[in-house]
C-alpha cells in the first residue's frame, strides 16, 4: 500500500527504529527520536545498497517518489545512483572552490611566467583588483553575463570607457584559461560585445610638421635639466623606438663597434627579440652620453637610485617643462613622426619602416610570408632619418 502525507505525519517513534513502505524500494525510517528519514533500498550489481534523500517533511513525499524515479533510470543504465550522487556532490564541491578571483590569480602567475614585462602586470593585476570581492568569490560557473555587466556598468559609470573595455577583455581572458584547463565550460564575456560604450579612440599627439619639429629638437639640445634625460629625448628623435624600451635600455645590449642594438624580447612588446642599427650620429650621443651614466647598467639610470631605469613619466614631464604638453606630442609621438615622415619619403619600402618600429603584421597570411628583418634597408634608412634630424634641426634655426 502506497504511503500518504497524513500516515507520515501520524507515525510515532517507538522503542525501536522502523520502517514506512511507499513502493520499489522507497522508505521513511521513523527513529526513536521522532525523526523521520527518507530512504531506498535497492540492489546493484547483485549487492544491496541503501540511498538517502534527507529528511520529511523537508523532502515532501513527492520529491522523494521523484529522487526514487531519478535513481531506478540509473539503474536502468546501468549506473550505480549512490555513486553518481558522490560523483555530483565532489563536482560540486570542486565547482565551488573554482572561483573568479582564484583562477584569475592563477591566470596572473601563468601570464608572469611567460615573462609579461613588469608595467604589464602591474596593470593587469590592478584591473583585476577591480573585480568586486562577491563576484570574485563566485564559482566561475555561477557567473553570468549579466553577473559581469553589473560590475562593468560600475565601472563605465565613471566615465572610464577604456578602464571598462579593458577589464572585460580581462574577465574574458580569465574564463578562456579556465574553459582550456576544463573548468569553466563558456565565457560570459562574449555575450557583452558592443554592450558597453566605445571608448573614443584618441592618437597619441605628434609633430608632423618638419619646420615644427626641428624647433623641438633645438628646444631638446637646449634642455638645462638631467644630462641623461636630454640625451633620452636626443636618442628618441633618432631611433624611434617605444619609450619603455630606450628607458630600461642598458649598456650591455648595445654593440658600438658593429653599431647595432640588440633589445631583448622581455622588453618589447611583441615579446620578439629586435635590433636597431645605430647612425653614426647616435653612435656620437652614446659616446657623450656614457660619460654622464657609463658607471650604472642602465643608459638613463634614476637620479635617486643608479641601479633602476628613470621613471616612465621622466620624458613627458622634460617635454612639459620646455613648453610641449600631451596636446602636442608625448614620448610616444617621436615614433609617429619619423613613421610619418619615411613613409610620404616614398624612399623605403612599408615593411622596413615597420620593421624598424618593431611592429608585427596584422594579418597572419601575409604575416607567414613577411619574415625579414630588411636589416640592409634599415640600417640606410637609420643613417638617413638621422640626416634629416638634423636637416630639420639647422631648418628651424634659419626658419
Amino acid at each position: 500500500m502506497r504511503l500518504t502525507d497524513t500516515a507520515i505525519k501520524n507515525a510515532k517513534p517507538r522503542e525501536k527504529d522502523y520502517k514506512l513502505f511507499d513502493g520499489y524500494g522507497l522508505h521513511v525510517l521513523v527513529t526513536r527520536s521522532g525523526s523521520k528519514l527518507w530512504r531506498m533500498k535497492y540492489r546493484y550489481r547483485r549487492r544491496e545498497k541503501l540511498l538517502s534523500f534527507g529528511p520529511y517533511p523537508l523532502v515532501t513525499l513527492k520529491h522523494a517518489r521523484e529522487k526514487r524515479d531519478d535513481a531506478r533510470l540509473m539503474l536502468l543504465e546501468d549506473r550505480d545512483p549512490s555513486e553518481e550522487k558522490k560523483r555530483a556532490r565532489i563536482e560540486r564541491d570542486r565547482e565551488r572552490a573554482v572561483t573568479l578571483g582564484a583562477v584569475a590569480q592563477e591566470y596572473l602567475k601563468k601570464l608572469e611566467k611567460e615573462g609579461r614585462a613588469p608595467a604589464t602586470m602591474k596593470k593587469l593585476r590592478w584591473l583585476v583588483s577591480l573585480i568586486e570581492p562577491q563576484l570574485a568569490e563566485r564559482p566561475l560557473q555561477q557567473i553570468e553575463a549579466q553577473d559581469v555587466l553589473r560590475l562593468l556598468r560600475k565601472v563605465e559609470s565613471n566615465g572610464t570607457y577604456e578602464t571598462t573595455r579593458r577589464l572585460r577583455s580581462t574577465i574574458g581572458s580569465v574564463f578562456r584559461f579556465a574553459i582550456a584547463s576544463g573548468r569553466a565550460s563558456s565565457d560570459p564575456t562574449d555575450a557583452l560585445k558592443g554592450a558597453l560604450i566605445r571608448p573614443t579612440v584618441k592618437s597619441r599627439s605628434a609633430i608632423l610638421d618638419r619646420l615644427e619639429f626641428g624647433r623641438l629638437l633645438n628646444a631638446i639640445d637646449g634642455f638645462s635639466g638631467q644630462p641623461a634625460t636630454m640625451h633620452a629625448l636626443q636618442l628618441l628623435s633618432l631611433m624611434a623606438p617605444r619609450p619603455g624600451e630606450l628607458r630600461q635600455a642598458q649598456w650591455c645590449e648595445f654593440d658600438l663597434e658593429n653599431a647595432v642594438w640588440r633589445v631583448p624580447p622581455e622588453r618589447m612588446k611583441m615579446r620578439r627579440p629586435h635590433r636597431v642599427p645605430l647612425a653614426t650620429q647616435c653612435l656620437g650621443r652614446l659616446c657623450d652620453l656614457r660619460r654622464h651614466t657609463g658607471d650604472s647598467a642602465f643608459l638613463f639610470p634614476s637620479a635617486r637610485n643608479w641601479r633602476k631605469p628613470m621613471s616612465e613619466n621622466t620624458l613627458n614631464a622634460a617635454l612639459k617643462r620646455m613648453g610641449y604638453g600631451s596636446d602636442k606630442i608625448t614620448a610616444h609621438g617621436f615614433r609617429a613622426t619619423f613613421s610619418t615622415l619615411a613613409n610620404e619619403s616614398g624612399l623605403w619600402h612599408v615593411d622596413a619602416v615597420e620593421r624598424a618600429l618593431a611592429h608585427v603584421e596584422v594579418n597572419e597570411v601575409r604575416r607567414a610570408y613577411v619574415r625579414g628583418e630588411h636589416w640592409d634597408e634599415r640600417v640606410e634608412m637609420a643613417q638617413w632619418w638621422a640626416d634629416q634630424v638634423d636637416a630639420m634641426r639647422e631648418s628651424s634655426r634659419s626658419g
